[in-house]
């Protein structure tokens, strides 16, 4: 059986790549490098050439609070782009199975917590990330619509924010862990403070990407139902920014430089989701907890630092 995972360089992918040798499948990693998802016929001729089985469909175009906010057409337009094509093609070439990415971002502003798969459509998303947060609520719209006339096995997961080797350590575009892992980097380097952009106070339920790639592919095997569901941390692993940030700068020795610009925009203050549909069908799973995580995801970027994304 073979397996084609879309997004195969980055984050998700490379883990993916980590925790590959414990299954049996042939794997192929897609880059932008191999195959242009925005253009039909091409995604449609590089699908066709591999034949797979099973999709993984982990490519999207993505960056953290301020890049949702500068950047707002072409988070909606290429995202959509390449999801309508990477599910067409998919169900022209027959693909058994299909896992598309969804995110906790995309969920309702003025919503209840904790958030659930229920709620994914309940109201308007926080307006940061909104033009990202629509593109990605059609994809599960597209994926459910499949199911309903075609009954295409089209299945979406919601990871919450995930880290860990491999990231996009951009301090612009970068997302909250891995720009911040750079940043200290840099301000250590340079023996200045290590600020930090906004108040620290917002909360986040970060998943360290290994983890992810496990539970995808027990969503792959195991998962059988056609409703979306949550893959994260418990809500009470969910931790602040502040947290993370003095994490981060306790494995560079840092921690009596660091400062906070509150300034600077916190985005949504929180999005605290539910992972009990989670628990009650793999409850024996055990994450990685995020001080381990930031400690492994610091030494690799450093060990790593000259050929990173940044």
């Amino acid at each position: 059986m073979k397996i084609l995972v879309t997004g195969g360089s980055g984050l998700v992918g490379n883990a993916i790549k980590t925790i590959s040798s414990k299954y049996n499948y042939d794997y192929i990693f897609l880059s932008s490098k191999d195959c242009d998802l925005t253009n039909y016929e091409d995604t449609y001729i590089c699908f066709q050439q591999h034949n797979p089985d099973y999709v993984i469909h982990l490519a999207a175009y993505v960056g953290g609070l301020y890049k949702n906010m500068n950047h707002k057409v072409d988070m909606l337009e290429k995202n959509v782009q390449l999801n309508l094509n990477v599910l067409k093609a998919c169900h022209e070439l027959k693909v058994k199975k299909v896992i598309c990415y969804l995110s906790t971002c995309i969920f309702p502003d003025k919503i209840t917590y904790p958030i659930n798969e229920n709620m994914l459509h309940n109201g308007a998303p926080h307006n940061s990330n909104n033009a990202y947060a629509y593109a990605k609520r059609l994809l599960e719209t597209h994926c459910r619509a499949y199911q309903e006339q075609y009954n295409d096995n089209f299945i979406c997961i919601i990871p919450t924010n995930i880290y860990g080797p491999n990231d996009n350590y951009s301090l612009t575009d970068g997302h909250v862990i891995p720009a911040l892992i750079n940043r200290c980097y840099l301000n250590k380097k340079n023996g200045e403070k290590f600020t930090v952009k906004g108040s620290g106070r917002p909360l986040r339920q970060f998943i360290y990407s290994e983890d992810l790639a496990v539970l995808t592919m027990w969503v792959l095997e195991k998962y059988n139902e056609k409703d979306p569901i949550i893959l994260s941390v418990s809500e009470k692993d969910e931790v602040s920014i502040e947290y993370v940030a003095r994490q981060i700068a306790k494995s560079y020795d840092y921690e009596n430089m660091i400062e906070f610009d509150t300034t600077s925009s916190d985005g949504q203050y929180k999005k605290t989701a539910d992972n009990s549909k989670l628990i009650n069908l793999y409850n024996e799973y055990k994450f990685i907890n995020i001080d381990e995580g930031i400690e492994k995801s610091v030494e690799w970027f450093i060990n790593n630092y000259e050929s990173c994304r940044k």
